[in-house]
């Protein structure tokens, strides 16, 4: 950090001092070496892959982008898988490795690459470009790729890049995930090697009848527009089907096509392919109320149910289900008397008292999975075997944890430090700690965690450093996110230090979950069945009065709050709902009508608008815009493909229409989040000067108040 550096321009520079930090971990399966992601400072956007020896603990550098020669320049392919999982480093984001790890593929610039770990070689393979998604086979001999809407194989050598097989028509791709798999299921890819290499079970990808949205940038009229397939809520989606691709010599590019009942369950929302059974498929109704779990046979692609689950609301997806054991169990995750629960073969493993969030992995003598227990603030590593549950993380936090065979890459975060750790174990004993080279951000969250009201809304509150309650009442800022599946109050440092920075401007700044956001199980995340708008908004205001009364200092004639995607929405909902409560709001990128938001993830909350269209004018902001009577401000990027500008735009159509003044702050060239250093500093201190201005609150200095303790 630089003397002239104030908080906004750090965290700018520093990705919110993500950089530098390692991530993507792989482990052996013989735990010899670890494989992850790291880039070179803490100001560095391009990864490189770096290895563990867990012998001797050192760090090698297996492939740098700057010595390969990496351009940045990444393709529409690449440019929207970073999209999907909100990617905003460049350089290696993603790698993939044989079963013994010591063979790795991976993409930069639409350019293949590999690596064989134990003699040191790294090469360019003459794929066509641009080269997408690489993954070796088992044995490392063959990698798989997509390009051009196809799948494709390639020598480990550089020999015989073949098309297995080519789109029929140019809206039509094999081996991808489609747009809402991507975005709102958690599958980002979309083909599996069989264990033996002889085959890749894949996927067909239809969006024929998905509607073309063109995303235009205003800022350059010149620029002709791009089209993409966006399935907006109660339209069609993409048509996915799966084919088993014979790639052995003898019968090359065969095709045997998986059957089930696509029109009943359409969206495949998972598969799994191991070597300890057949391969599975987890397939939902549109409506999400039913899945299914299937078994294909790998020689004729017929399928046999193994598993139905109804739910009056829906089917919540959760990572690593399903799967089998070593022994053939099959494994899954269930909501049963208000407690996710793994299950095998049917048996419950963890009981009531844990709410499990993720399978990270099945060895042959137990489970590992993150999960909550009486804490929704904390997620722990538990090994889970059916005698029970025990925790692998030790200290208060949130964990997350990759294995393989006797290591454990072990990532914990806390509130005493911004990074936390990252260590390897070998069973239970710490053998190494993976170097973090993020900054440190000269901000310190000055974090109460709390549980406010009649529901126990767990909240974080964050004050100016030296503030006492006697110095005076303090404006309050809400910063919530407040939508399905997504937490914000954590116990961990990271994810404060921009509240904190507000407050230290001088304001007292409350992060509330409420109801949706997960942690609390499967009643809890189903109380928004149906409303949006109601119980996420309700709780916000219920979180604010529940603190106003324990405290003196919070000032509710000058209350603020801001928000982005599902934040924004409920940040513009605040001040147009709840005028009485709310005096001013900054909404990035809100789902202003959820008619233009996706299939997936709209319709599991709020059904098909073609039968139920009440439901989304209830939860619409547009018929609210008569009602604005506080400040807004309105924040979208103009080529956002996931909240598309169209939604700020019809919003402050329908308020200029009624003649309500508001503020509309367009993004040129932004997409869903800025990643730009200007502008993601600058975003921030507008949003200020907006709330100060918007708030009577004094204007001027925005600099860094206080110094880290």
């Amino acid at each position: 950090m630089t003397a002239a550096d104030t908080f906004p321009r750090h965290s700018a520079r520093t990705q919110g001092f993500s950089l530098g930090a390692p991530r993507n971990f792989t482990v052996a399966p013989d735990g010899q070496r670890v494989l992850f992601l790291r880039s070179s400072s803490g100001t560095d956007r391009s990864n490189a892959l770096w290895m563990l020896d867990t012998g001797d603990g050192t760090e090698h550098r297996v492939a740098d982008p700057v010595q390969l020669d990496d351009t940045g320049t990444a393709s529409e392919e690449e440019l929207a898988r970073r999209e999907r999982a909100r990617e905003r480093a460049s350089g290696i984001t993603a790698y993939a490795v044989d079963d013994s790890a010591r063979r790795v593929a991976f993409t930069l610039s639409g350019e293949l690459f590999v690596a064989e770990l134990a003699s040191g070689l790294l090469r360019r393979l003459p794929a066509r470009y641009p080269a997408a998604d690489p993954r070796p086979d088992a044995t490392g001999t063959r990698v798989a790729y997509t390009s051009q809407g196809g799948l494709r194989v390639i020598g480990f050598d550089g020999s015989e890049d073949r098309a297995l097989i080519e789109p029929e028509h140019e809206r039509i791709q094999w081996g991808c995930a489609e747009f809402i798999a991507a975005e709102e299921m958690n599958r980002g890819r979309g083909y599996w090697w069989a264990p033996d290499g002889s085959t890749i079970l894949a996927t067909r990808v239809d969006e024929s009848e998905v509607a073309q949205w063109n995303l235009a940038d205003p800022a350059d009229p010149a620029r002709p527009p791009r089209t993409m397939p966006y399935p907006a809520a109660g339209e069609s989606n993409a048509v996915v089907a799966l084919e088993l691709l014979r790639v052995d010599d003898a019968e090359f590019g065969q095709r045997v096509p998986v059957r089930w009942d696509n029109g009943a369950h359409p969206y495949l929302v998972a598969v799994h392919w191991s070597e300890y059974g057949r391969p599975l498929l987890a397939v939902q109704s549109r409506d999400q109320r039913s899945q299914l779990v299937l078994a294909v046979d790998p020689d004729t692609g017929e399928t046999t149910e193994l598993h139905h689950e109804t739910d009056p609301h829906w089917i919540e997806i959760k990572t690593g289900w399903p799967a089998w054991t070593p022994d053939g169990g099959l494994v899954r995750i269930s909501p049963i008397d208000g407690a996710y629960r793994l299950l095998v073969d049917g048996n419950d493993w963890t009981g009531p008292a844990l709410q499990v969030r993720a399978i990270l992995d099945i060895g042959p003598t137990d489970i590992l999975v993150s999960a909550s227990a009486e804490d929704p603030t904390q997620v722990h590593v538990y090994r889970v075997t059916e005698a029970g549950a025990r925790r692998l993380s030790e200290q208060d936090g949130v964990h997350g944890a990759t294995r393989g065979g006797p290591v454990t890459v072990l990532s914990s975060g806390d509130t005493e430090r911004l990074h936390g750790t990252v260590r390897v174990l070998r069973e239970d004993t710490p053998i190494a700690e993976i170097t973090s080279l993020a900054e440190t951000s000269t901000i310190t969250p000055r974090l109460r965690l709390l549980r406010l009201g009649a529901r126990e809304l767990c909240s974080a509150l964050l004050l100016p450093h030296g503030h006492r309650s006697e110095h005076g009442r303090l404006p309050v800022l809400l910063d919530p996110y407040g939508g399905p599946q997504a937490q914000r109050v954590l116990r961990r440092q990271q994810g404060y230090l921009t509240p904190q920075w507000f407050a230290e401007q001088g304001f007292a700044v409350l992060v509330t979950d409420g109801r949706g956001t997960g942690g609390r199980g499967p009643d809890w995340d189903r109380a928004v069945a149906g409303d949006l708008a109601g119980p996420p908004l309700q709780d916000q205001v219920d979180a604010l009065h529940a603190c106003a009364a324990e405290r003196t200092d919070l000032d509710l004639d000058r209350v603020g709050i801001r928000g982005w995607s599902f934040g924004g929405y409920l940040a513009a909902l605040a001040v147009l709902r709840r005028p009485d409560v709310f005096h001013a709001a900054v909404a990035g990128a809100p789902v202003c009508d959820f008619r233009l938001y996706d299939t997936h993830y709209t319709e599991r909350y709020l059904g098909d608008p073609n039968r139920n269209p009440e439901t989304y004018t209830a939860n619409s902001l547009l018929r609210m815009a008569p009602e604005l009577r506080r400040e807004l401000l309105l924040v979208h990027g103009t080529v956002d493909d996931n909240v598309v500008f169209a939604h700020s735009l019809r919003l402050s159509e329908a308020l200029t229409s009624a003649g309500r003044p508001h503020t509309l702050l367009p993004l040129p060239g932004v997409t869903h989040m800025p990643t730009s250093e200007s502008k993601s500093e600058n975003l921030l201190l507008l949003q200020l000067d907006f709330l100060r201005r918007a708030l009577g609150l004094p204007t001027g200095s925005s600099g860094d108040a206080a110094p880290s303790e």
